[in-house]
């Protein structure tokens, strides 16, 4: 697979994809736990069907320590034993702020009282904030066509 435009080489692309990463790197220096959010941006990036997001983030996660196995439990999360609750709280708002458009009523006062046990308002906005960049580059990636596999962890920066 090839890309339908190059990103990386096209001067709109990089001014467009500067600022996403400017809020993304707001989102890393946030108090919301770190293997928390490689998890939600696991989790949306395989809703949204991301290659070059899922492989992106689960390799950066296993480079910082994640293990195999809740990596490889991230799209069964919740018959998995693995994860604390609070990230389970987590990837349900991720699931259901990633999927808006299948559900009339958007995330549910449920999954946000939930979320809301386990952050605070800071960590709450990072999360949902979190949610709707990673949701961005994955939009960004799929209509590209971004092809998936060949990322380092830390490739860039």
């Amino acid at each position: 697979m090839e890309a339908r435009l190059d990103l990386f080489g096209n001067a709109l692309a990089a001014k467009v994809l500067k600022h996403i990463n400017s809020a993304g790197k707001v989102l890393s220096e946030s108090g919301l736990p770190a293997a928390t959010q490689e998890l939600v941006k696991i989790r949306a990036s395989q809703i949204n069907g991301c290659g070059f997001c899922t492989d992106m983030h689960t390799k950066d996660a296993a480079a910082a320590g994640e293990t195999s196995v809740r990596l490889n439990l991230v799209a069964a999360w919740r018959e998995a034993t693995v994860f604390t609750e609070a990230e389970r709280a987590a990837l349900e708002l991720a699931e259901q702020g990633t999927r808006i458009a299948d559900a009339a009523g958007g995330v549910t006062d449920e999954a946000w009282a939930n979320a809301a046990k386990h952050y605070d308002e800071d960590q709450l906005v990072a999360l949902m904030s979190l949610i709707a960049v990673i949701n961005a580059y994955n939009r960004i990636n799929v209509i590209n066509q971004q092809p998936a596999g060949d990322y380092r962890p830390g490739q860039f920066g």
